[in-house]
C-alpha cells in the first residue's frame, strides 16, 4: 500500500501504462483503524473517489488533505468484506499492509463507505478482478482505457517492470496475422498474368497489354556451316 503516489498536481489519478480504470465511484469515505503510531495522514475521514484497476484499488481525496491519494494492491489486501448495515450506507472493509517505500509502515484496517451507493457492485467486481490477477489472468477491460469516469482527469504513469509490484503484467494483445493485400492489388495481379480456365481447356487467356513473344528460329545445322 502506498501513500500519495497516485495523484497529479492537478488532482487527477495516475495509474501504470499497463493498467486501465475498470470502475470508479464518487462520494466515498475512507477511514483507518488498528494502527500503531497513527501517522497524521491516516487520521480522520477522507472523502473522495475510489478507482478499480486490474491490480489495485486507488482512493483519490477531494480535499487538500495530508492524504491526497492512497493505493492498495491486491496482493497486500486481505479479509475483504462487503457490509450492508440496517442503518447507514453500505461499505467495504478489510486489512492492508504497507509496501516497501510506500510512505508508511505496518498494517491497518480500512473502511470504504459508499455514501451514494455502489459498494456491492464495486466490491463484487474487486473480488473477481483480484482473483483473476492472482492467477495471472488479464481481466476484461484490462487493455486500453475502456472506461473513463465522467469529469475525471487521467494520467498514465511510467511503465512498470515485471515483478516490481508483485504481479504479472498482462500479455500483449494477440497478433492479428499478416495484412491481406487490397482487392485492387489482387485484381491488377490477376490481370497481369495468364490463367487457365478448366471449363474451356482449349484456350489460354493472356493479358492484352503485353507484347507477343519473339518468333522462334531453329538453330542452324552445324554440318551446313
Amino acid at each position: 500500500m502506498a501513500l500519495n503516489k497516485n495523484h497529479s498536481e492537478g488532482g487527477g489519478v495516475i495509474v501504470n501504462n499497463t493498467e486501465s480504470i475498470l470502475m470508479s465511484y464518487d462520494h466515498v469515505e475512507l477511514t483507518f483503524s488498528d494502527m500503531r503510531n497513527v501517522p497524521e495522514a491516516f487520521k480522520g475521514t477522507k472523502k473522495g473517489t475510489v478507482y478499480l484497476t486490474p491490480y489495485r484499488v486507488i482512493f483519490l481525496s477531494k480535499a487538500k488533505d495530508a492524504m491526497q491519494s492512497f493505493m492498495m494492491p491486491f496482493y497486500l489486501m486481505k479479509d475483504c468484506e462487503i457490509k450492508q448495515p440496517v442503518f447507514g450506507a453500505n461499505y467495504i472493509k478489510g486489512t492492508v499492509k504497507a509496501e516497501a517505500g510506500g510512505g508508511w509502515e505496518g498494517s491497518a484496517s480500512y473502511k470504504l463507505t459508499f455514501m451514494s451507493g455502489g459498494a456491492i457492485e464495486f466490491g463484487q467486481r474487486m473480488l473477481q478482478v483480484a482473483s483473476q490477477a492472482s492467477r495471472g489472468e488479464a481481466p476484461s477491460g484490462a487493455y486500453g482505457y475502456s472506461y473513463m469516469p465522467s469529469g475525471a482527469q487521467f494520467y498514465p504513469g511510467p511503465p512498470m517492470m515485471d515483478g516490481a509490484m508483485g504481479y504479472m503484467q498482462p500479455p500483449p494483445p494477440p497478433y492479428p496475422g499478416p495484412m491481406e493485400p487490397p482487392a485492387e492489388a489482387k485484381a491488377r495481379e490477376a490481370a497481369a498474368s495468364a490463367y487457365y480456365n478448366p471449363g474451356n481447356p482449349h484456350n489460354v487467356y493472356m493479358p492484352t497489354n503485353q507484347p507477343p513473344p519473339p518468333p522462334y528460329y531453329p538453330p542452324e545445322d552445324k554440318k551446313t556451316q
